[in-house]
């Protein structure tokens, strides 16, 4: 099939208005991600067009729709120049000021990061996200510009994005799914040297799949968006990118197809080859097989040589908390859509690919588990909060057979939020922030919470909540509902069942008496949308709707639907309080309530995700105790109680104490603490420069050492994992001796194991002496050192290996162990035996 080109026709409503002075500037502002919703920009193109701006919150649809004689007369108006001229300065400044990365040992090897994900949250005016992974990958690209890492997005541009949600009156949730017009929203088609649309050729089964290209503009960085809706494409593959999360199991193969190889080849298309490949979440782990691949092509290499090279820059970031909740095909599926490529590019037989993600790779009735494909595929894995980190170790726990749990390879960063995006206006004006103090000046904007009067925060939660309450009457259309006054909860995320949206209904007279208490009364601000095909979650939407029905709460209570970004931004920067009450520890992280510290708003969570490394009792309050109860509905019953005790007990009472100045200050001091302590730390700033120096200068580090030399590290681990992998069948552990002595220190134990290492060189393997935790005592582990040659009752040809140790435990606690040791090799990563002595 020839392929078929198309010309980029510029839109004429631009055109006709290039020449007027100032537009330029506003043309580059409505299409730059990173500083089109800054709220400086936010009051000009309300400023330039009140109306447009209101129905939109679109800055490119406004510069298309006005005419170009009113976008003269506006920008004729000294007030708006001026402001217009103030913002450009400081995106200005933003962008040419030194960075933080440029000041990073060993920046020149990162020659960029390939940032893949499923969806981006950058701005309602581009809905193509659903929530936290969403949030989490756009707010780390506006972060990775603050700080001037070198990251490229790459994503797809969906036609419908996620459904848009309508509550009917009895609370059943409808789903529609409007089209994303590409003309109305702030991207580019990304047109090659020769002027010509860039389009991506991808395999698969019955047709190449032709991907257009988009850009997006996020302040020093680029976004890539692919799209499968090209007329050369047969009708069958125009809506691969249609809908996000939408169709079958095959739509959902086809997209990640699309992201993962359709972007590697996109970069390679532009002349990009980075050094780091971070995949957001399993969706996009095909990239792993395009990266290799066209590693073989370059140098002529097999498939395990160029997996084993390139990996060393592969980072997978895991954002799932069960089993279920990773992808997985059929091997038919699988065959169908990949054998050809496989066979093509990667010189594999379809078992040979199915085994790349299978935990038995023999297992034919096995399915294809995308996170499994990640873990083979890449250097380093992480979790995405500390807790998480745990969790994933035990999900992953199948593929380490016979490793320790804690020793299972999956690290972690905790999530954090971009803070310049979530900030309310009146805490915009609280902090005085300019620019990008968050990366420069922390320690300053953490200073000044922290001597910030009592008045001046209550100040802030004051004018905050009645923003809050002016939008829900604006939402609703009823202008006296809820009063600016009261203390006010925001409850919004996925109605799903883990999440537990009605455990604050599980008493619903104890709740209804906590809301219309006539001296310190409560009001609710709930949101979220359940997956379209949940009916489960549908039932729990249901569930509130009805109560606030039955029992007369519309003055108490409301559901906002269709809850965005916009939304979002509505609620966290107004609530007092963010409640959150997963069951633990199925909230990998939770990036909402991060959200409500820049705006002073407090966190009362489960101790789950994120919150369980945060909470501290002078910055919220926590809910459980800190353990696994599974599907219990009696710890759901004595959860909702301790539930209801915290906000009869604490949080009410602290918000509605007030001095003889009428401020709370047991509120006001938990507001300055968790200002102070939390709003870095749980900040994308934090969390993009933790992945720089964690994961990626070290991961360009590994991968530069993999390649230079004409990839001769690289393939020296290929030879060595071949000879692990042949003798470790045949290695054998002797008998333990052990002998107790004393010394200036106290007791010790010296301990001598015979060990036949079936060929291979003592530099080859690592012997340990582990102790699991066991009585009080921590896991232990010693490395033995290798010593002359002998021969053994037990074991031929071996070597004796000894070590001296502290008697603080029994030596009957050790046991001895083998495993794979190389300077350069991620174990058990990359090399997963492990020879336990029986």
């Amino acid at each position: 099939m020839q392929p078929v080109f198309f010309k980029w026709e510029l839109n004429t409503a631009i055109m006709q208005k290039e020449d007027i002075p100032g537009f330029e500037t506003l043309q580059a502002l409505a299409l730059d991600m990173r500083w089109s919703g800054s709220h400086v920009a936010n009051e000009l193109w309300a400023q330039l067009d009140p109306e447009g701006w209101a129905q939109t919150r679109n800055p490119w649809i406004i510069l298309q729709t006005m005419s170009a004689s009113r976008l003269q007369e506006q920008l004729a108006l000294p007030a708006l120049r001026n402001q217009l001229n103030a913002l450009r300065s400081l995106r200005e400044e933003a962008v040419a000021a030194p960075s933080w990365y440029a000041q990073q040992a060993g920046a020149p090897l990162l020659n960029g990061v390939a940032y893949f994900s499923m969806e981006f949250m950058l701005s309602e005016s581009l809905p193509i996200y659903v929530g936290g992974l969403g949030n989490v990958a756009g707010d780390q690209l506006k972060a990775a510009s603050d700080l001037g890492v070198p990251v490229t997005g790459i994503g797809l541009l969906y036609q419908q994005g996620y459904f848009r949600q309508v509550i009917d009156g009895d609370g059943n949730q409808q789903a529609y799914y409007p089209f994303n017009d590409p003309g109305q929203l702030p991207l580019q088609p990304l047109l090659g040297a020769n002027g010509e649309w860039l389009r991506i050729q991808v395999p698969l089964a019955q047709a190449t799949l032709w991907l257009r290209t988009w850009e997006v503009q996020v302040g020093r960085l680029k976004l890539y968006l692919l799209d499968s809706n090209d007329l050369a494409n047969p009708p069958y593959y125009r809506g691969i990118t249609s809908q996000l999360y939408g169709g079958d199991t095959a739509l959902r193969l086809q997209q990640e197809i699309a992201l993962g190889i359709g972007g590697w080849r996109l970069l390679e298309a532009l002349g990009q080859s980075p050094a780091v490949c971070h995949l957001n979440e399993g969706h996009a782990a095909f990239a792993i097989l395009e990266r290799a691949a066209s590693y073989m092509s370059r140098y002529q290499v097999p498939f395990e040589t160029a997996l084993s090279i390139t990996r060393a820059g592969n980072l997978f970031t895991t954002h799932t908390a069960v089993a279920a909740g990773f992808d997985h095909f059929e091997p038919p599926l699988l065959a169908y859509y990949l054998g050809g490529y496989a066979a093509e590019k990667l010189q594999l037989s379809i078992p040979q690919l199915l085994a790349l993600g299978r935990q038995r790779p023999d297992d034919e009735q096995e399915r294809f588990n995308m996170a499994y494909l990640a873990i083979n595929g890449s250097g380093a894995v992480n979790g995405v909060s500390r807790l998480h980190g745990q969790v994933s170790q035990a999900l992953f726990e199948p593929l380490f057979y016979r490793w320790p749990p804690a020793e299972i390879p999956v690290g972690y960063v905790t999530n954090g939020i971009h803070v310049p995006s979530w900030e309310s206006l009146a805490a915009s004006r609280f902090w005085g922030n300019k620019g990008n103090a968050w990366v420069s000046q922390p320690q300053a904007l953490a200073s000044h919470a922290m001597q910030a009067s009592d008045a001046a925060l209550w100040q802030l939660r004051n004018e905050a909540r009645s923003a809050l309450v002016d939008f829900i009457r604006r939402q609703t259309g009823h202008a006296s509902l809820f009063n600016p006054t009261v203390l006010t909860i925001g409850f919004a995320r996925r109605f799903v069942p883990y999440k537990r949206p009605d455990l604050l209904l599980h008493d619903p007279q104890r709740l209804v008496r906590l809301l219309t208490n006539p001296a310190r009364p409560l009001q609710l601000v709930v949101a979220g949308k359940a997956p379209p095909s949940d009916e489960q979650g549908k039932a729990l939407i249901r569930h509130w709707v009805q109560f606030i029905r039955d029992y007369k709460m519309e003055a108490h209570v409301v559901f906002l639907q269709d809850y965005d970004m916009q939304l979002a931004a509505q609620m966290i920067g107004g609530v007092d309080v963010w409640l959150n009450t997963p069951r633990r520890p199925w909230e990998a992280c939770g990036t909402s309530g991060m959200k409500v510290l820049v705006n002073g708003g407090l966190n009362l969570s489960e101790l789950d995700g994120w919150w369980a490394e945060a909470y501290a009792p002078d910055t919220g309050w926590a809910l459980g105790d800190g353990y696994e109860h599974g599907d219990d509905a009696a710890w759901d019953a004595a959860e909702a109680a301790s539930l209801y005790q915290v906000l009869e007990q604490q949080v009410v009472t602290s918000f509605y104490e007030r001095n003889e100045a009428q401020l709370p200050t047991q509120w006001t001091a938990k507001m300055r603490q968790s200002m102070t302590t939390h709003t870095f730390r749980f900040s994308a700033t934090r969390a993009v420069s933790e992945y720089t120096t964690k994961y990626y200068l070290p991961a360009a580090a590994r991968y530069q050492e993999r390649t230079k030399d004409n990839a001769m590290v690289g393939k020296a681990i290929v030879q060595w994992q071949a000879s692990v992998n042949q003798a470790w069948p045949s290695l054998e552990i002797g008998d333990t001796a052990v002998q107790e002595q004393s010394s200036a220190v106290g007791p010790t134990f010296i301990f001598s194991v015979p060990v036949h290492l079936a060929g291979l060189d003592t530099s080859m393997v690592q012997v340990t002496l582990y102790a699991a935790e066991a009585d009080g005592h921590p896991q232990a582990q010693y490395n033995l050192q290798a010593g002359a040659k002998i021969a053994a009752a037990s074991v031929k040809e071996c070597t004796l290996y000894t070590v001296t140790i502290p008697a603080t435990r029994a030596a009957s606690d050790y046991t001895v162990r083998i495993t794979p040791a190389h300077v350069q090799v991620a174990v058990p990563l990359e090399n997963r035996n492990i020879r336990w002595q029986h």
